[in-house]
């Protein structure tokens, strides 16, 4: 602990965060010689441990690397009131960071400058190529108005410099918004082709490569069968269990087409008595007359 009214590094005093906050600086979470060297907001508050943390007069400050937690010790009066060339601003005008869940509950305040990101605008000395959409997930509040960010590198620096980025106007002309278009407002071959062309491809070419022909069944309701067992028994969003029941039908379809040419190669030539014939022929043939019984390809 700090001994003579000099600074010293808390690290591995195994204080508790109750007893971090409680006895927080002026400066809370963030780093004191950003803010006096730099006017930088750097906040520490996302790193849990202490490495860089440090007591002066029975107050804790937290630093942001171990460079500014040496120059804050060798003089800490320095960086603090009423020395310091700058105060920490009010806890509502602090940039804060906002989930995606929070920026929707934020509904219907609207994104500033239509969602681009401020910094990539800035950045790019204000250009129309520099007009970059941010993204949800890089999500900040300042001063009641949202802001999105195009990666978390710019959000960062959004956070340590927000008054450098915030005050910005967009140009009249601003790319145009890349909202995703609905599906179902398309036409029906547009909405075959967003929704489903891809399944229906590769039961087609299943379908084609097999030639199913199940017995007693015209060619063609064969091939259709099929597709809607192929198409339900690979269907992504269906759940597990469903397309389970759906893959052991449609091996169960394959199978019985399969006796069509199974029957036609073992029943040429003469004839042979039981004992002499293949081991499941007679399994076989049974099962296929079986499904030429009345109401047995119903279910088709």
């Amino acid at each position: 602990m700090a001994v003579n009214r000099k600074a010293a590094c808390i690290n591995r005093l195994c204080i508790t965060p109750k007893e971090l906050n409680s006895r927080i600086g002026e400066f809370g979470h963030y780093c004191p010689v950003c803010l006096a060297l730099f006017h930088h907001l750097v906040d520490c508050s996302e790193t849990a441990d202490l490495t860089h943390a440090a007591e002066y007069k029975k107050f804790y400050y937290r630093l942001c690397g171990g460079n500014h937690l040496e120059i804050f010790l060798s003089n800490p009066d320095e960086f603090l009131a009423p020395c310091c060339p700058y105060n920490l601003p009010e806890p509502h005008l602090l940039p804060r960071k906002l989930t995606e869940l929070q920026v929707k509950n934020k509904f219907p305040q609207q994104i500033e400058l239509k969602g681009f990101c401020p910094v990539t605008y800035k950045d790019g000395n204000q250009r129309y190529e520099s007009l970059v959409r941010g993204l949800m997930q890089y999500a900040v509040e300042y001063k009641e108005k949202l802001y999105l960010f195009e990666t978390k590198e710019k959000q960062e620096k959004f956070m340590r410099t927000p008054e450098l980025y915030c005050d910005q106007k967009l140009p009249c002309k601003v790319p145009p918004l890349d909202e995703p278009v609905p599906p179902t407002s398309l036409p029906t071959l547009g909405y075959l082709e967003q929704g489903v062309a891809e399944p229906v491809i590769k039961a087609m070419t299943a379908v084609g490569s097999l030639k199913p022909k199940y017995p007693f069944v015209s060619v063609k309701r064969s091939a259709l069968v099929y597709v809607a067992f192929y198409l339900k028994a690979f269907n992504q969003k269906s759940t597990g269990c469903l397309r389970q029941k759906y893959k052991k039908k449609l091996a169960s379809f394959e199978e019985n087409c399969a006796l069509i040419t199974y029957l036609s190669s073992a029943m040429t030539g003469a004839y042979k008595p039981p004992g002499e014939r293949p081991i499941d022929f007679d399994f076989k043939l049974n099962r296929f007359l079986a499904l030429g019984a009345p109401g047995a390809t119903d279910a088709l």
